[in-house]
C-alpha cells in the first residue's frame, strides 16, 4: 500500500514537471478553458444580446448587439419610477468611474412616460451618459422582454448578456457586477 502511494506521488510530480516545462511562464494557460461564445440570441443571461437601434436625446442614433469596444450597461427607466430616481446617482458615478471601459445607455420607455418628463428627469439628475427614447416600448418589451422599472442589462464586449437585474440593485452589488462585466 505504501509503495503504491509513493509510485502515485512520483507520477504526479513527474506529470507536473512535464506540464510546467511545456508551459513555461504561461503555466496558467494550460489550465484555462475558454468558453465558446453562444450562437443563440435572446433576452437572457448567457445568450447573445439582440440588436436594437434607438434615438438619443442628443439626436444621435445608438445601437446595441454584436461585438463592442466596451462593455455595455442598458438601463431601462421611466421618469415616474422612484427606484429609477434613487438609482440615477449610482449610474452617474459608474459612468464617471468606469467610462473608459463601459458604455451606459439609459433607455426611457416612453410608451409609459412622456418625452417632456424624461427630458426633465435627465436635466434634474444631470445624467452624463447617452439617453434614448423607446417610444413604442419595443426595445423594452419585445427585444428584452422587460417587465419592471428599472431593468439593467449587462452586456460584455462579445455581445453576450451576462446578467439582467430587475429593480434597483444594492450599490455595492451593482459595482461588483460592473467590475466583473468589464473584466470578462
Amino acid at each position: 500500500m505504501k509503495r503504491n502511494l509513493i509510485i502515485l506521488i512520483v507520477i504526479i510530480v513527474a506529470a507536473a514537471a512535464v506540464i510546467y516545462q511545456q508551459a513555461g511562464d504561461d503555466i496558467q494557460a494550460v489550465f484555462k478553458t475558454d468558453k465558446p461564445l453562444p450562437t443563440e440570441t435572446g433576452a437572457k443571461a448567457g445568450l447573445l444580446s439582440p440588436d436594437f437601434t434607438a434615438e438619443g436625446l442628443d439626436g444621435k442614433t445608438y445601437t446595441g448587439g454584436g461585438i463592442r469596444d466596451k462593455a455595455l450597461l442598458i438601463n431601462f427607466w421611466a421618469s415616474w419610477c422612484e427606484p429609477c430616481k434613487q438609482e440615477a446617482p449610482e449610474l452617474i458615478m459608474l459612468a464617471n468611474k468606469y467610462g473608459e471601459d463601459l458604455d451606459i445607455y439609459g433607455i426611457n420607455v416612453t410608451k409609459y412616460d412622456t418625452e417632456k418628463k424624461a427630458r426633465a428627469f435627465a436635466e434634474e439628475f444631470n445624467l452624463n451618459y447617452p439617453l434614448m427614447f423607446d417610444r413604442k416600448g419595443e426595445i423594452f418589451e419585445k427585444v428584452f422582454k422587460g417587465q419592471v422599472f428599472p431593468t439593467n442589462v449587462f452586456i460584455d464586449r462579445n455581445g453576450v448578456i451576462t446578467d439582467i437585474i430587475l429593480g434597483m440593485p444594492e450599490p455595492k452589488e451593482f459595482e461588483k457586477k460592473i467590475k466583473r462585466l468589464i473584466s470578462s
